[in-house]
């Protein structure tokens, strides 16, 4: 069971993007360092030798928590006015159709804001198709939904309110809500700054913003690889020798011959963008296309960040991120690619994959391991390759991999 207070992200950062030339010189100077010898009586080493290489690698995925860009988008994000009503509005079953569901029944706090379930399972029980992910650390993702249907949190958090088969709830419904009911209007006062107006879209979009500026506090906490890192780059032998040895082996997997930081980048461990991992896409009634329909959607909300709802002209520089949304091509090689998600916290979020199919980090390394290369489209550099693991570097790649919780 996760702890049930999460970091918060610290007020006023920017995003971090590079490692600072000092920081790496210094890092390539602690090698010498970080290389144990071996402990008296000939036993193994308590610290493995890292190359200078992998001791980059390792420094990039770091440090955490690590900053996140403001969204343009999103006029209250920050505010501690908008942050309480949407954390508020998060637990508030009356928004949804049949008054029984809230954001909280899915995304459920002591559950690492997940379920537990293989698939989502809808308000009136029914199950859908895909997985519920975590939204800790989401303010740090570009794109939202396993097939990247949104480009902001605060479009993402509207869906669920609106999906017939999660909240089932109208626009008409949501700013009615909130006119009616006190203690939202009063909410909503404080977190904009005015009483609800007559666009009942403009409500209900402003709702989801508040939902948004709450779950962006939603930080993980610092893991024993966060430990690991920090010791390796400050070239402190022993507190990185407390990093368990079967993790340390792991870890040169997953930077190394096993180049699963390809995808997995980052201090987040994701490039937020989506592959084919060799899931199969087929689904009850059909198939599951991933980032192809997710895309097709995109591209044709009212909710974008190129729409009306975007608060990104009031914004000095406009809108970044909406540079992202406007070059978007929707392309035949988009089929079943899913969202790379991040693998923090991921102890507390099985089951794995976009459709819940892998029950323990075991069964996802085996998948790595046995990979079906002929189930992978073929465009563009392939990257993935099966990784033919012995028992023994299997067992080290999940101690590495569930070294990334706390």
């Amino acid at each position: 069971m996760p702890p049930r207070r999460w970091l918060r992200r610290p007020r006023g950062w920017r995003a971090v993007r590079t490692l600072p030339a000092a920081v790496a010189a210094a890092l390539l100077a602690a090698g010498a360092a970080t290389a144990a010898p071996a402990e008296p009586g000939g036993t193994r080493p308590a610290l493995l030798e890292f190359s200078d290489a992998e001791r980059a690698r390792i420094a990039a995925h770091g440090p955490w928590p690590r900053a996140t860009e403001p969204d343009a988008g999103n006029r209250v994000e920050g505010r501690r006015a908008a942050v309480d009503f949407g954390r508020r509005l998060f637990s508030d079953a009356s928004l949804s159709a049949n008054g029984r569901t809230a954001c909280a029944s899915c995304h459920v706090p002591t559950r690492a804001f997940q379920d537990g379930h293989a698939t989502a399972v809808g308000s009136a029980g029914t199950r859908g198709v895909r997985n519920t992910p975590s939204l800790l650390d989401v303010a740090q993702w570009r794109w939202f939904g396993w097939g990247g249907t949104h480009d902001s949190l605060w479009s993402a958090s509207l869906a669920p309110l609106l999906d017939a088969g999660e909240m089932g709830s109208d626009v008409a419904a949501l700013a009615r809500r909130v006119r009616t009911q006190p203690e939202l209007a009063a909410g909503y006062r404080a977190a904009f700054g005015h009483p609800p107006g007559a666009d009942d879209e403009a409500v209900a979009v402003d709702l989801a913003k508040a939902l948004a500026a709450y779950q962006g506090t939603l930080v993980s906490p610092r893991t024993p690889f966060d430990e690991f890192r920090d010791a390796l780059l400050a070239g402190d032998r022993a507190r990185a020798a407390r990093y368990p040895l079967a993790a340390q082996r792991g870890l040169k997997l997953f930077v190394g011959e096993g180049r699963c930081a390809l995808c997995h980048a980052g201090p987040h461990f994701s490039h937020g963008e989506f592959a084919d991992v060799g899931i199969p896409f087929f689904v009850a009634g059909g198939v599951d296309s991933g980032r192809h329909a997710g895309l097709g959607r995109l591209l044709a909300s009212p909710h974008n960040r190129l729409g009306r709802f975007s608060d990104a002209a009031a914004t000095p520089g406009g809108d970044p991120r909406a540079l992202l949304t406007r070059h978007l091509t929707l392309e035949h090689r988009h089929f079943g690619e899913f969202r790379v998600p991040s693998l923090r916290q991921l102890v507390h979020t099985a089951p794995y994959m976009h459709d819940g199919s892998l029950p323990t980090l075991e069964a996802v390394v085996r998948h790595y391991s046995e990979l079906d290369e002929e189930r992978l489209h073929a465009d563009g550099e392939r990257l993935l390759r099966p990784l033919r693991l012995s028992p023994e570097q299997a067992a080290d790649l999940a101690a590495f991999l569930r070294s990334l919780s706390r």
